[in-house]
């Protein structure tokens, strides 16, 4: 690791993945804390001699070695970490100082030190004691899909088998020609759906989890997966609680039929032209956040999914197997199938398009319909949220229809430019609260001033993409910079 690299990483601070330690009289508990963290969730750097903002103090040079031996010695010793793991400490020098760098792959189990389970969290180390965060630790490191795990004494009497029907008619209104299914008997469907199949590794055969989740009896659903539910919520005026609510515990198949009626409910459907067809932006926005929050769940989680409708905005939240912590873009878009059988039946029946297609199309569509861009957060918990509200933006042959009125294209200007006047004294008063407050986090931001976390969130990233705000330091000891 070169002197560039090395300046880089103390000048943005610790993060999910990078952790600075003093380790002025040694090396200390909470750097193998941080080892089995960092073990536990996507790995990590470590570095010791470094002050939590990024400041080199160095460690002494003739400790260097004894440090790095002990270091190594007490990650092999079962007693302290378990399982132990190899890892080669680097002695660096960095600007005439002596540091040592540990790079931490991560691994595919779950570890302890001192028989205490870590995660990282941000660029924190937490304690994992509830048994459902050391269950979704579990089902991280798995490498199976759970979907395809097998249910011996699930029968075809148990499934909703009368759906079948029509769910052919649906697969061949989509492909546009005569879809296989039709020409199939209902097992045969079901096997060429791959909801019936053979553990190669235990030989048991039957149906798996994706048939569960897609065409069980709702008794069958709760039986196997007895903390499945999506909580459907509207909380515009009643935002403590809710102003209207449905708790959907239903099949795939039904699920998603509940939740599109429940967005087409609560949400207006501006008026669009994609070339010279009328689209249903509200439609294409809700089918993409429920197609995605019911197809790449960790249904053995007991995390509650949820479809909420706000004031501000909509947002979608599920359990799941993360393989990253990050705001997903355009730009670093790596489709990851979680539940491949679901998702090639939803796609099938044309609840969903290919992989990826999701997040491409609320990113196009979301600017026409609150002409602001969602945003995609994968963790453990998997977050889509989409701005409500605002002004939408005119973009290629999308026009307003020229058979509205006068007054209604006078009010909507007029609305709009209430929504941006709002907006800005809004902004203003984030500015005025980060000047006072440099250190405050966003969410003290939003709490100062009755507002939305989400909007300030929004807020904060605007200011720093317009090169107005930066962070200096780490998340939990850095504080913000306006530039004026």
């Amino acid at each position: 690791m070169d002197a560039k690299t090395l300046k880089t990483i103390f000048e943005i601070g610790e993060t999910i993945a990078v952790e600075f330690k003093r380790c002025g009289n040694g090396i200390e508990n909470d750097v193998y804390e941080t080892v089995c963290s960092f073990l536990n969730r996507f790995g990590g750097d470590l570095f010791m001699g470094v002050l939590d903002d990024g400041t080199v103090l160095g460690i002494p040079e003739r400790a260097a070695s004894d440090m790095v031996k002990n270091f190594i010695s007490s990650i092999s010793n079962p007693a302290f970490l378990t399982p132990t793991v190899y890892l080669v400490p680097e002695i660096l020098k960095y600007r005439g100082k002596t540091i040592i760098h540990v790079h931490v792959p991560p691994s595919a189990e779950v570890h302890s030190y001192k028989r205490v389970i870590y995660d990282r969290v941000d660029d924190a180390d937490v304690k994992v004691t509830a048994t459902a965060q050391i269950a979704q630790m579990y089902i991280r490191k798995q490498e199976i899909f759970t979907e395809r795990k097998i249910y011996p004494y699930v029968q075809a009497e148990d499934l909703r088998l009368d759906l079948l029907p029509r769910l052919r008619r649906m697969a061949e209104n989509n492909s546009g020609q005569n879809h296989p299914w039709n020409g199939m008997t209902d097992e045969e469907l079901l096997r060429s759906a791959h909801l019936y199949g053979k553990d190669r590794m235990t030989g048991q055969q039957g149906f798996n989890l994706a048939a569960v989740m897609l065409l069980g009896k709702d008794d069958l659903i709760m039986d196997v997966v007895p903390a499945y539910v999506t909580d459907a919520l509207l909380k515009r005026e009643n935002v403590d609680r809710y102003d209207d609510r449905e708790i959907i515990k239903t099949n795939l198949v039904e699920s998603y039929e509940r939740l599109m009626e429940f967005g087409r409910k609560h949400l207006p459907d501006k008026f669009f032209l994609e070339g010279d067809q009328r689209k249903s932006l509200r439609s294409i926005i809700t089918r993409e956040m429920i197609a995605n929050t019911l197809i790449h769940r960790e249904y053995t989680s007991t995390y509650q999914a949820k479809f909420v409708i706000e004031r501000e905005c909509m947002y979608v939240e599920n359990a799941n197997r993360a393989t990253q912590t990050a705001v997903i873009t355009l730009d670093n878009l790596e489709p990851n199938p979680k539940n491949p059988i679901i998702a090639s039946f939803f796609r099938n029946i044309g609840y969903a398009d290919q992989l990826g297609s999701g997040v491409r199309n609320l990113f196009k569509y979301s600017r026409y319909y609150s002409g602001r861009e969602p945003e995609f957060v994968e963790g453990d918990i998997f977050r889509i949220l989409v701005p409500l509200g605002g002004e939408t933006e005119e973009i290629g042959s999308t026009t307003q229809s020229t058979t509205q009125s006068t007054t209604q294209s006078t009010t909507q200007s007029a609305t709009q430019s209430t929504t941006r006047s709002d907006q800005w004294e809004q902004i203003k008063a984030v500015m005025a609260v980060i000047r006072q407050n440099p250190e405050f986090s966003q969410r003290q931001v939003a709490e100062q001033l009755g507002l939305n976390p989400n909007t300030v969130k929004y807020y904060f990233r605007k200011l720093q993409e317009q090169g107005q705000l930066k962070r200096m330091g780490s998340s939990r000891k850095g504080k913000w910079i306006l530039e004026e």
